[in-house]
């Protein structure tokens, strides 16, 4: 993961015309969660890939062209599921509120 930057993750050293980037940030009352999980689900809900978030409440998949779930789980929080489209060429920017 690269470095958090204040308007989220840098994609510096991401070639984003190759890749499908599903990224963005856990928050709960407007700040950040750390140490959060999102899990990449694919449209049938099969369990792909799963990352913790990091101090600044931010992930990143590289995906697959289609639709996906990202459901995350955190301490003493509902699991949330969010919807997602991934492209080539584009950065899906998500945040999620627990």
């Amino acid at each position: 993961m690269c470095g958090a930057t204040a308007g989220g993750l840098s994609l510096d050293g991401v070639d984003v015309a190759k890749e499908a980037v599903v990224q963005g940030q856990v928050v709960r009352d407007g700040e950040p969660v750390p140490n959060a999980y999102v899990r990449l689900l694919d449209r049938t809900g099969e369990f792909t890939a799963e990352v913790p978030t990091s101090a600044t409440g931010h992930f990143r998949f590289f995906a697959a062209n289609g639709e996906w779930t990202l459901r995350t789980l955190a301490p003493r929080a509902e699991t949330v599921d969010r919807r997602v489209s991934a492209a080539v060429g584009t950065v899906s920017e998500v945040t999620i509120a627990l």
